[in-house]
């Protein structure tokens, strides 16, 4: 199967950069939200995105008018994913609301296509579930900032095709990312070792082991990672980390996994990382700074 148009259902952080590699792949993209002005917020991401790549010098005027013509916000999600070849779901990671989408994918989108789900740790085989088609369903996790991280993380559960694989293999290759292949299992590769570090550095953080910036600094120069955990946390989202060990705790039934008392206190607080100007780190100045966490 070519693909020639991808529907994207949530239009937040991670919808809007998938929308955006997509339409610079060359495909007809349709975005889609439920909230009006959620949509606009990501439409608006995007543009600022290839005004920047502009103001750089990494972007021209004439790519960013090619890439636009292929992206189209759409208020209604049958008009969205009526025409698609591939749909890929971002929306945040609820059990229950993944279902639904998915049950109303199943109705609305063409019986061709291949849907994915961007989640980062629940079961695909029960997202897949939800639809009469679970050997067109595949995991597609990407990372944050989509534009930015090559890395596609595809999830098989026990019914996708290979031909569904496939397809999947040939999308990421064209948005320009290196996919890797997991079973579907909790966490998956990624988020699994990624949560766990981060909650480390969080138990680390709290102990008073080190300064945020130290930790951080350890890990990036002692061990070549690009971005400290603490810093990646506060790029990914608290809620996001803290729901993903949520999910860890129980279906592995072991409370190794328990979010941190401070990652659940800063939850509650609305100190979510970047995304809400403040978590581990202060971003008012669009980098990370020391902050107090009393």
């Amino acid at each position: 199967m070519t693909i020639q148009c991808v529907a994207v259902v949530g239009a937040g952080t991670m919808g809007a950069g998938i929308a955006q590699v997509c339409a610079q792949a060359g495909w007809q993209t349709n975005l889609y939200d439920a909230f009006p002005e959620g949509l606009e917020r990501g439409m608006e991401r995007i543009a600022a995105f290839w005004e920047k790549g502009i103001a750089r010098g990494k972007t021209t005027p004439e790519q960013r008018d090619a890439w636009s013509a292929n992206l189209t916000a759409v208020g209604d999600l049958a008009a969205a994913v009526g025409q698609a070849d591939l749909v890929i779901e971002a929306v945040p990671e609820i059990p229950d609301l993944k279902h639904s989408i998915f049950a109303q994918l199943d109705e609305l989108a063409p019986a061709h296509a291949v849907l994915g789900t961007n989640t980062s740790s629940l079961c695909i085989a029960d997202i897949a579930a939800a639809t009469s088609r679970p050997e067109q369903v595949i995991g597609m996790h990407f990372f944050n900032p989509v534009p930015i991280m090559k890395l596609l993380e595809l999830v098989r559960h026990d019914q996708t095709a290979e031909g569904t694989i496939a397809i999947a293999q040939a999308a990421g290759e064209a948005m320009g990312k290196t996919t890797i292949l997991v079973k579907d299992v909790p966490g998956f590769a990624t988020s699994r070792l990624g949560v766990v570090l981060g909650n480390e550095a969080i138990r680390m953080l709290a102990d008073g082991v080190a300064s945020a910036k130290d930790i951080d600094t350890a890990m990036v120069l002692g061990y070549k990672h690009p971005m400290g955990p603490l810093a990646l946390t506060d790029l990914v989202g608290l809620d996001v980390r803290r729901d993903i060990l949520r999910n860890l705790q129980r279906s592995f039934n072991d409370d190794a996994y328990a979010p941190h008392p401070l990652l659940e206190r800063l939850v509650a607080e609305g100190r979510l990382g970047k995304k809400s100007g403040k978590g581990i780190y202060d971003w008012s100045s669009g980098q990370p700074e020391e902050t107090s966490l009393d």
